[in-house]
């Protein structure tokens, strides 16, 4: 950021490196809750047998996904406060609106929590997750804002980019740090919300055929 923004003009009406700040913050908070609900909850679930442990208690799936879901969003949202205290530090965050900044991290988190659990239902080996990696985070770090503006994307790719949850994370979270509250804002955080609770019911689903086979 510091280096290859000394050679670009501002983003946005923000510098190259605080407009990077908003997206590393949401891609890390991306990152961290699919490796934890994809690897961690495999092992838990498959290699390590906790599950099978856990459900001798007077515990349901549901709970116990539930549980996973609500982990993994917590490690998440360590990952993501952290980049954000760091960008704070660096004088990168102008605004106290910022601070509104905090629940979108946790829900983020659980968003794509539920979406690592529904690769974890169907996944049969460790190798599978990077089929995921690799189909989808990897596009969404390149298509979602991260690292330059939605609008030096092709047309249909801004289409498609509305579709993910990480450009509605981003688009987000980049004007409250810069200290505006988009109009949008409802949108996005409902858009977040829906991939949370929807994810969630479909990973339970998934989990619960699996188990039961």
């Amino acid at each position: 950021g510091y280096g290859l923004g000394r050679m670009l003009d501002d983003v946005g009406g923000m510098s190259y490196i605080g407009f990077l700040a908003a997206g590393i913050v949401c891609s890390s908070t991306m990152m961290s809750a699919s490796f934890e609900a994809m690897y961690s909850a495999f092992s838990r679930m498959h290699v390590q047998k906790t599950w099978d442990a856990i459900l001798n208690a007077p515990l349901t799936l549901d709970d116990v996904v539930l549980g996973e879901l609500v982990w993994a969003a917590s490690k998440s949202f360590l990952s993501g406060s952290a980049v954000l205290i760091v960008a704070t530090a660096l004088g990168l965050v102008p605004s106290v609106l910022a601070l509104a900044v905090v629940p979108l991290i946790f829900l983020t988190g659980l968003a794509f929590a539920g979406l690592g659990l529904i690769m974890t239902a169907l996944s049969p080996s460790y190798d599978f997750f990077m089929y995921y990696f690799t189909l989808c985070v990897t596009p969404m770090m390149l298509l979602c804002g991260v690292f330059f503006p939605l609008d030096q994307l092709p047309a249909a790719a801004q289409i498609a980019a509305q579709l993910l949850p990480l450009t509605h994370a981003v688009s987000l979270a980049r004007p409250l740090i810069s200290g505006e509250v988009p109009v949008t804002w409802l949108l996005h955080v409902a858009v977040l919300a829906i991939y949370a609770c929807g994810s969630f019911y479909i990973a339970l689903a998934l989990t619960r055929r699996r188990l039961l086979q």
